[in-house]
């Protein structure tokens, strides 16, 4: 799992470094957020963003081949502004900061956690977010 360490690493040390306990608070609800909380789940994730006109861009997280990119507009256009709202307000940071943080991190967390080119399911996600959450602790 050498990838999902330096993803680790990546997201620790963008979120964890300036801000303290709020990087780990984001990492925190993301993974809540993905592991089937508020928005249905890493699949109700990947639909929304599709609903949205953003399905080139998070199909290939999800996907073997690279990652495109998306900016911190599409990311609230995806994610919705209430739930950017909610997110950033849990971990006591602006909605637009919050916005930049996932662009620059979600689509690799959605990558690692889709090794296969699909969303996993029988509790396979559980156990790579609880990984996650493990090595980020």
């Amino acid at each position: 799992m050498g990838l999902l360490d330096e993803l680790v690493g990546k997201a620790t040390g963008m979120l964890g470094g300036a801000q303290g306990g709020e990087g780990q608070g984001l990492l925190d609800e993301v993974m809540g957020m993905l592991s089937g909380g508020q928005g249905g789940g890493l699949g109700g994730l990947v639909q929304n963003f599709k609903d949205k006109g953003l399905g080139d861009i998070v199909s290939s997280w999800v996907g073997t081949g690279e990652n495109l990119p998306i900016n911190a507009d599409q990311i609230k256009e995806g994610l919705g502004s209430e739930t950017i709202r909610n997110l950033a307000a849990k971990v006591g940071i602006s909605p637009d900061d919050l916005s930049t943080q996932l662009s620059q991190f979600l689509p690799g967390i959605v990558d690692k956690l889709t090794p296969d080119g699909a969303i996993p399911e029988g509790g396979l996600l559980e156990k790579g977010l609880e990984f996650l959450k493990g090595k980020m602790g």
